[in-house]
Order: structure tokens, then C-alpha cells, then sequence
């Protein structure tokens, strides 16, 4: 009875373990296998497609290609663009300036408004059947109106009184013709209107713009380099305007574009100094025009006006001062006037440019200004286009002022 007892017992308990192996089995193939944390392998010996991760992994080594089996760039080329890169920033192309004959009358249009106000204003009064008293004071409105000032004004409404009498008919032609000539006449067509920039012997021709700030001096300055050199002159251009930021690199873009040398010095260096230099420079290169930019002084500060008599002075050690142009700003009206008797104190002024003449209905100032200083109007500015600065012709101008 023990005998079966006991092997009863071991029976159960083989059956127990053999179903202990198998459950367990089953568990070990449900949970995944310890093998499967990430490891660092050694690459295979064929490498494979590329897969994430692979950059860490050592570099494999690839086969090769021979020099011949490979056509590498040359090594200049690179180079070679780069030089042609920085020369092509360093220098802008120049520029071939318009020609400046007859360019006022190619710039005609630009004068509208002055057409406008003056020109047709007058020859509508003059046209009227009648020209009594209070027609006559009307065109003499008119023309104080545009500036034209106030004994330039009296004179001419006496000349014109005295030929309508004596013209008796009064067609829109005859009329035209009439005024035409009484402007020319008032504006003055003998008056030398020449910019002296030829040079004299073996120096430069000097030429100072002078002129209070915001009239437009500098860019006048490098609008006459393009006339200058439109006409066949070679010209070098001084910065002397030492006072107002970025002046000189403004003044040195306009002396670029046609190939002219810039003079230039510290921001608020000596202008003197720098007006000295550039005259200097062009006796060295045998040009023939030295133009040089002063500073956009106030007239009413007197020392400031004395240092631009010390400008001259200093580059008059060279030689004579052949030009002072005063620029103007033709919107300034009578103010302008007040500016050009400060500075023909200063310096000897020997001509007018007139700026901004397109943006105004105040052509008179033309003849105000030339009555006033007894200087002509040699230059005059109609636009804002590089070569918009046109040498003043009387005819052109009048023509302009009262249409066809």
C-alpha cells in the first residue's frame, strides 16, 4: 500500500513539473528577448542602404574613382569671377552724359507751370478788347506775382503800353511776337551766360558753387561734371562741403558716373584744406576744369561766411578763381534775392544757377535776380534727372514761358 501511495505522489508531482515547462515556455515566447536592446554592431562587410542612424555608425569605405574617370573644375576660374565681381563693384560703369546743345529747348515741357502762370496769364490780359486801367494793374499782378520784382515790373508794363499804341491792331501772333521780344529784351540777350571752365595756360580752370543749404549745391555740382564732360572736358571734382554727412559720397557717386577723380577729406575737416588739394590734383593730371563743392553755409551766420571767403582765398595760392556760381533755389522767391547779396559781399559772384525752376510758377526770378546782382543766369536746373541741368538760353526761356 506504501509502494502505491509513493507513486501516486511522484506521478502527480511529474505532471505538476511538466506543466510547469510548458507554461513556462509559452511565457517566453510571448515577452520579447533580452538580445533586442539597442547595441553598437560592426558594420557589415557589404554596406547597405542607407538607414536611420547609420551617421553614427564608422565611416565605410567606398570604392573610388580615378583622376581620369573624374573631371574636376579648373582652378582659376573661380578666381577669375571673383576678381571680375570686385571690379565690377569697384567700378560702375561711366556713363556717356547727353550733349548739352539745345538742351533747354529739349526740356521745354518741364516749364509748364511757369507757361501757365506767367506766359498765358499775360498774353490772356493783352488779348482783351480793351486795355483799360485795371487791366494794365492786373498784368502788373502778374508779373510781381512771379517774381519778376517791382521796378523789372514797371518797365516793362511802360514798354508794352507805349507799342500796343502804337501797334493799334492786336492779333494773338502779333501779341505773342510783342511780349517775346519785351522779355528777351528785359532778361538780357547780350549778357555773356559762357561758364569759364576752359583752362588758362597750364592750370585748371577753378570754379567754387556756393550756396545755402538745401538749394541742391552738391547735386548741381555733379550735374555741371556731366555738362562739363558732355562737352569734352576732363574734370576733377573737390569735397569741400565738410560739414553736412555723406556730402562727399554723394559728391564722389556723381564724379563715378563719368569718370571724374573726387578730392575728399575727413568729415569735418578744413574745407580750405580740401579745396587746396583738389586744386592741386587737377594741375597734377593737367585736367581741365577743378569744380569745387563748398559747404551749405547760412547767410546769416557771419563766420561761417567768412570761412567761405578764406576758401577762396586759400585756393587762390594756385591761381585766379575763374567761376563763383551761386546756386538758388528758384521757389524761394524773394528770399533768394536776400541770399545773393550776402554772398556777392562775401565773394565776387560771375553767375546764377537757378534750381527747382520747374517746381515753381515763379519764372520772373530769372530777371529779378540778374537786376538784383547785375550777374547773369548761366545755368538752370528743370528736374531731378541727372542731366536736367540746362545752360540758360534767353530765347529758349521765353519761348518756353509763353508757349507756341
Amino acid at each position: 500500500m506504501e509502494y502505491v501511495i509513493l507513486a501516486v505522489v511522484i506521478a502527480v508531482i511529474a505532471v505538476a513539473a511538466i506543466a510547469g515547462l510548458v507554461v513556462s515556455g509559452r511565457r517566453r515566447q510571448q515577452l520579447p528577448p533580452k538580445s533586442q536592446a539597442p547595441v553598437i554592431t560592426a558594420p557589415p562587410t557589404t554596406p547597405p542602404e542607407p538607414q536611420v542612424g547609420e551617421e553614427a555608425a564608422p565611416p565605410t569605405e567606398e570604392p573610388r574613382r580615378t583622376v581620369e574617370e573624374v573631371q574636376l573644375p579648373e582652378a582659376e576660374a573661380p578666381a577669375e569671377v571673383a576678381v571680375e565681381v570686385a571690379e565690377a563693384e569697384a567700378a560702375p560703369p561711366v556713363e556717356v552724359p547727353e550733349p548739352t546743345a539745345g538742351r533747354l529747348v529739349r526740356l521745354r515741357s518741364r516749364l509748364s507751370r511757369s507757361q501757365n502762370s506767367l506766359g498765358k496769364g499775360l498774353l490772356s490780359l493783352l488779348s482783351r478788347e480793351h486795355l483799360d486801367e485795371d487791366t494794365w494793374e492786373e498784368i502788373e499782378d502778374t508779373l510781381l506775382t512771379a517774381d519778376v520784382g517791382v521796378a523789372p515790373t514797371q518797365e516793362l508794363v511802360e514798354r508794352l503800353r507805349t507799342r500796343v499804341k502804337v501797334l493799334g491792331t492786336r492779333s494773338p501772333d502779333e501779341l505773342r511776337g510783342l511780349l517775346r521780344e519785351e522779355l528777351v529784351e528785359l532778361i538780357g540777350k547780350d549778357a555773356d551766360r559762357t561758364v569759364h571752365s576752359v583752362k588758362q595756360g597750364e592750370g585748371p580752370a577753378v570754379v567754387l558753387v556756393v550756396g545755402v543749404n538745401g538749394v541742391g549745391k552738391t547735386t548741381t555740382t555733379g550735374k555741371l561734371a556731366r555738362v562739363l564732360v558732355a562737352d569734352g572736358r576732363t574734370v576733377v571734382l573737390g569735397a569741400a562741403d565738410t560739414f553736412r554727412a555723406a556730402a562727399a559720397d554723394q559728391l564722389q557717386t556723381w564724379g563715378e558716373r563719368v569718370g571724374a577723380r573726387t578730392v575728399r577729406g575727413p568729415e569735418g575737416g578744413d574745407p580750405a584744406s580740401i579745396a587746396f588739394d583738389a586744386v592741386k590734383e587737377g594741375i597734377a593730371e593737367g585736367a581741365d576744369t577743378v569744380l569745387v563743392d563748398t559747404a551749405g553755409r547760412l547767410h546769416t551766420k557771419t563766420g561761417l561766411m567768412d570761412e567761405l571767403g578764406k576758401v577762396k582765398r586759400v585756393v587762390e595760392k594756385h591761381g585766379p578763381v575763374n567761376e563763383v556760381l551761386l546756386v538758388l533755389d528758384a521757389t524761394t522767391g524773394q528770399n533768394g534775392l536776400v541770399q545773393a547779396r550776402v554772398f556777392a559781399e562775401v565773394v565776387d559772384i560771375t553767375g546764377i544757377v537757378l534750381t527747382k525752376l520747374d517746381g515753381t510758377a515763379k519764372g520772373g526770378i530769372v530777371i529779378a535776380v540778374q537786376r538784383e546782382l547785375g550777374v547773369p543766369v548761366k545755368l538752370i536746373g528743370l528736374g531731378e534727372g541727372a542731366d536736367d541741368l540746362a545752360p540758360f538760353e534767353p530765347g529758349a526761356f521765353v519761348d518756353a514761358l509763353i508757349g507756341d
